[in-house]
């Protein structure tokens, strides 16, 4: 073979080779756009593979051990309760037969038959008229008259009451209702002309009111030694610019706690130093992001960064269509440490428990999982979807066997990315914000309604209640209006 012969024959492995690669691409892609969006598989097609270790040389050769969990069994039905609440109030209509309307005294009641339905009234304006009287004293009349002052006002002169600002900002931040809609509803179904100027001018007061609050909530979730932090783009309008620029919300979380957003129009690590208290110590769970790295090594605190099991199975499943049979064995060896998982949950354990749970079960199975990974790393192209999955796990291998060591981590970062959740189904909503200072108040917005939310409380009523009350509060008493004291407050009450 000559050199020109050789020439052609390393371009065309090398075209092969690229050929292949994009492949894998377009089918992402395809998969993406058309395919299933859950990641769930079926069991019935991981149990195929029990014998995968004799039958494919290319896959891992340890053997599973039993881990000792006890088998999955079939999620018991919530009990239901009844088809129409019991707390609602009720209306009685009573219903007569047309002669004994005609004659009531000739017929005498012997019983009666009851059926009930599920009514509903739609919200409605009213107009609060208050009305301050002046008076002056018989012995005094010529002395000043006295009139009660207003009671304490979001805003001077404001025409929205706390109940209707209250309505609006729990229809856009936990309902996802753009300003747009909700004007037009006002308007076509009530009567009532609402610019969405004033719409938005109420939202920017309510977020000046909360903002206290808002502080007050994230100085206490920074003091917690284990957050759960991810990022999510969103795009704000930027008038001159010829282009809608494109901001994050950071979200941070404790499981069980507080959620709470920051806004940044950047996503560098030195946004992460404006996001995390420069006195943080502990824990940080996210994912593979590179500039949780930079900032842990620019922060001169301990800081730990553990990584996520649920990001690294998603680069499985996207590499499972190429090497099906390899995948799935990793995804059912990943499944075991959630089944483990879901197991403490139910038993409501403790980090304590979960620790030597995790010790027992959970570290052979990472054991197997690393040494199939070292195996199979050589045999992928470290450009391939299956050549990535594995380069990602062994890069965080580190972050991702941190949850052994401290039962207080979770095996994975879904409870901040369901925190997120509600940005994104508002985005597709009302598409972007309204200008760079919206993404601050939409940060103290969503924060109070989310972290409202996972204390069991009901997004109008609490922010109604807050906008009544914070503008008489004191510094003093500001913690009792967090969302945890909030709840705790209205469970004593009810006792």
């Amino acid at each position: 073979m000559n050199e020109r012969e050789a020439a052609l024959e390393k371009e065309l492995s090398a075209s092969r080779l690229e050929v292949k690669l994009l492949r894998e691409k377009v089918d992402a892609l395809v998969r993406m756009i058309y395919g299933k969006k859950s990641e769930k598989l079926d069991p019935g097609q991981l149990m195929l593979l029990e014998g995968l270790e004799s039958k494919k040389a290319e896959a891992p050769v340890a053997a599973e051990a039993d881990t000792g969990a006890a088998p999955k069994s079939k999620p018991r039905r919530k009990p239901e309760g009844p088809r129409i609440p019991e707390h609602l109030p009720v209306k009685e209509e009573v219903i007569d037969p047309e002669e004994v309307k005609a004659d009531p005294d000739a017929w005498r009641c012997i019983g009666e038959e009851v059926s009930e339905q599920l009514d509903y009234e739609p919200a409605r304006f009213s107009k609060l008229r208050q009305i301050r009287r002046k008076f002056t004293r018989k012995d005094s009349p010529y002395a000043p008259p006295v009139i009660a002052p207003l009671p304490p006002r979001l805003q001077e002169r404001c025409l929205a009451t706390p109940g209707l600002i209250a309505q609006v900002v729990a229809s856009k931040y936990a309902d996802h209702q753009p300003l747009y809609r909700q004007e037009q509803i006002y308007s076509r179904r009530y009567g009532v002309q609402i610019h969405r100027q004033t719409l938005c001018r109420w939202m920017a007061l309510a977020a000046d009111t909360l903002e206290p609050l808002y502080k007050l909530i994230s100085e206490a979730q920074q003091n917690h030694p284990y957050l759960q932090i991810d990022e999510t783009p969103i795009r704000y309008l930027h008038p001159g610019l010829g282009k809608a620029p494109q901001g994050y919300f950071w979200v941070t979380s404790v499981p069980g706690g507080y959620v709470v957003y920051h806004w940044q129009p950047g996503r560098g690590a030195n946004r992460l130093h404006q996001v995390i208290d420069e006195n943080f110590k502990g824990t940080l769970q996210c994912d593979g992001y590179r500039a949780y790295t930079s900032f842990q090594k620019q922060r001169a605190g301990p800081i730990e960064l553990a990584a996520c099991w649920a990001h690294v199975r998603r680069k499985f499943i996207e590499a499972e269509e190429r090497d099906p049979q390899v995948c799935r064995w990793m995804l059912r060896q990943i499944a075991q440490l959630y089944r483990i998982e879901a197991q403490l949950r139910e038993q409501k354990a403790g980090p304590a428990l979960r620790l030597v749970v995790r010790e027992s079960l959970s570290v052979p199975i990472l054991k197997r999982i690393k040494q199939a990974l070292f195996k199979l790393s050589p045999r992928y192209l470290p450009k391939s979807n299956m050549g990535k999955a594995i380069a990602y796990a062994m890069e965080q291998w580190e972050g991702l066997e941190l949850y052994l060591r401290n039962g207080a981590i979770e095996v994975d970062n879904n409870l901040v990315e369901n925190a997120i959740r509600p940005t994104k189904l508002g985005m597709k909503n009302w598409l972007f914000l309204g200008s760079e200072a919206s993404g601050r108040t939409s940060a103290i917005l969503f924060t109070i309604i989310e972290s409202a939310k996972r204390h069991g409380l009901e997004p109008y009523a609490y922010i109604r209640n807050l906008l009544e009350t914070l503008p008489s509060t004191t510094n003093w008493n500001l913690h009792k209006l967090a969302p945890a004291e909030y709840a705790k407050s209205k469970t004593r009450a009810a006792a």
